[in-house]
């Protein structure tokens, strides 16, 4: 079986160095191109000391040169979706962990994959904990009318409230068939955070603290980078396969 020849976009990012060597390090898989704003060489070399492959800022180059399967796309939206239009017109397939796209980019990645018979999966987190994290919040936002959300990244993550916290008080909202209920007293305040669907991202004011009742907490946490590399490499393989557009991990788990 041949292996899946990958580009990596965004290649000298924090997450697009791990992805890199993700890539070197699976046996189905080849890394044939890298491409990063920042590029210091015309070779990037291999983690691994076997070789280098092309490194270029020029997107559309890289994928004529090197005719990948697959692009993985760990960058930000505003230079995600331009390299996504670019891959899709080249039938190359797509797995992105780019967030802070607007429903609308989702939307046009759908009609791509569709238009140029593709596949594309895009998830706003790979680490396979964060996938199971939603799937058991959902069990619970059925049993229960009030919710909070508290998210902690560093400091230079630019979206907020990140798309899994997002995802994760839409998917609770649709598990329950209606939005949860706000606080039974006090006034809605900054400090609260962004409502989404009754639930509020960040300050936690829940019904059982300091009172009667009861709380649930499920969390996860993420050590390293390296966390991501899992899912990544099951949606790459995963994308050569399935046409069309997926959105969620959790999709690809069956879950």
């Amino acid at each position: 079986m041949a292996q899946i020849k990958v580009v990596v976009h965004g290649a000298a990012g924090r997450v697009g160095q791990e992805v890199v060597k993700a890539v070197c390090q699976e046996p189905e898989m080849q890394l044939v191109g890298a491409v990063d704003l920042k590029v210091s060489a015309e070779f990037m070399p291999l983690p691994d000391g076997s070789g280098r492959v092309p490194f270029s800022t020029d997107f559309k180059s890289i994928l004529g040169a090197c005719q990948p399967d697959v692009v993985i796309d760990f960058t930000i939206a505003k230079a995600s979706m331009p390299a996504v239009r670019t891959a899709a017109r080249q039938n190359v397939n797509l797995v992105i962990g780019t967030t802070g796209f607007t429903a609308a980019e989702l939307e046009e990645m759908q009609k791509l994959a569709e238009a140029n018979e593709i596949g594309i999966v895009a998830a706003p987190n790979f680490a396979l904990g964060a996938v199971l994290m939603i799937h058991l919040a959902k069990i619970a936002g059925k049993f229960l009318d009030h919710a909070e959300i508290i998210e902690l990244h560093h400091d230079r993550k630019l979206d907020a409230p990140s798309g899994t916290s997002l995802l994760t008080a839409r998917a609770m909202a649709e598990a329950r068939g209606k939005p949860f209920l706000p606080p039974a007293a006090g006034e809605h305040t900054s400090s609260r955070g962004q409502s989404v669907e009754g639930v509020d991202i960040h300050s936690v004011r829940l019904p059982g603290l300091m009172a009667s009742g009861q709380t649930l907490s499920i969390r996860h946490d993420t050590i390293n980078r390296e966390c991501y590399m899992p899912g990544v490499m099951l949606a790459v393989k995963a994308v050569v396969k399935q046409k069309g557009f997926i959105y969620g991990l959790d999709k690809l788990l069956g879950l």
